[in-house]
């Protein structure tokens, strides 16, 4: 997939975030904006949501007890706050101060798929959740939530919370799943899907039929789309994808053996046409990445994008990583 003619440019900001003394991110899973563009990053330290103005000073702190494990994170466009956990199979909905509003899924209650971490990988789909990864609202608040670690499928809810249908199933034929990652959707109520272990994203109607498949991506691991219908791919990316007999646990961030990374921030159309990408594989450089995993642009077209990097197994020597679990991007042009 070549660039378009329309070409964005971004360049990184250094130390643009003012943490409080002694504080640090965490795995940043996910990243939001609301309508004021206060920055939420979603994270796996002491402090799960941190809440930043559009300056980068510190403004609160919320989620402590509350999470197993931050997934993915969403904010819809009455500043509602989704979040999910991949530990506990629940995705929860807040106020921007951090207040409870509903819950789906039960808690350490996952669907039964056969799914055994690091044992098996999923048999077959089930309803709602195991491993639940990420959300994003259509039209009139409905939510839809990609089901992917330990499902294969796609929930489509109500506003107040009701399943209305479900989608997809373990595989890799159109229509099917190898962990969708992530999830993004447009004004036209399309659906997008991050099917990263099959190295593709996956576009539906909001009733689940599938429309298109677009296979140029390498891994994704995150979906946004902004005011102007930019969609914003992070990817994890290795040069061929994870073969599935591969253990669970190596899924999640294990290159295959032999194979260089590629990991990038991918800016196209929806139409598929890329209009920048951004970064490459690199633990130290400022700009690059090591495992891009959550990201979101905000009303001047800046983009935040958080890093998560397992330490283990193969990995080892990936980790802690310290020098860019968060990172921000003006746009300049």
């Amino acid at each position: 997939m070549a660039l378009g003619a329309h070409r964005l440019e971004y360049e990184v900001l250094e130390g643009w975030e003012r943490l409080p003394e002694g504080w640090s991110f965490v795995e940043v899973a996910g990243v939001a904006v609301d309508s004021r563009d206060r920055v939420y990053v979603f994270n796996r330290g002491d402090h799960p949501v941190i809440v930043f103005d559009k300056e980068g000073r510190f403004l609160t702190a919320w989620g402590e007890d509350v999470f197993t494990n931050a997934h993915g994170i969403f904010i819809d466009r009455d500043d509602n706050v989704y979040c999910a956990d991949n530990f506990d199979h629940t995705v929860r909905k807040f106020t921007t101060d951090g207040e409870l509003l509903m819950t789906l899924g039960e808690p350490n209650e996952p669907a039964n798929t056969g799914f055994k971490e690091g044992v098996s990988p999923v048999q077959y789909s089930s309803g709602p959740f195991n491993m639940v990864t990420n959300v994003a609202t259509g039209a009139n608040g409905e939510m839809f939530i990609a089901d992917g670690y330990g499902n294969a499928r796609v929930h489509r809810f109500s506003a107040d919370g009701q399943l209305l249908a479900s989608w997809g199933q373990p595989g890799s034929g159109p229509g099917e799943f190898n962990l969708p990652h992530a999830i993004a959707v447009d004004r036209a109520n399309r659906v997008y899907v991050a099917d990263r272990e099959n190295s593709r994203i996956q576009i539906f109607s909001a009733d689940g039929a599938l429309i298109t498949i677009w296979d140029w991506v390498s891994r994704p691991d995150d979906l946004f789309i902004d005011a102007q219908e930019n969609l914003y791919i992070a990817e994890l990316g290795w040069s061929t994808p994870v073969p599935t007999d591969r253990p669970h646990f190596c899924m999640m961030h294990c290159p295959p053996i032999g194979h260089a990374p590629i990991a990038r921030v991918t800016v196209c159309d929806l139409d598929g046409d890329i209009r920048t990408q951004i970064g490459g594989y690199d633990p130290v450089l400022p700009g690059n990445f090591i495992a891009p995993h959550g990201l979101w642009a905000d009303s001047r077209g800046d983009l935040y994008v958080g890093e998560v990097v397992k330490a283990s197994g193969a990995i080892d020597h990936f980790a802690p990583l310290t020098c860019h679990a968060f990172q921000k991007f003006i746009r300049t042009g």
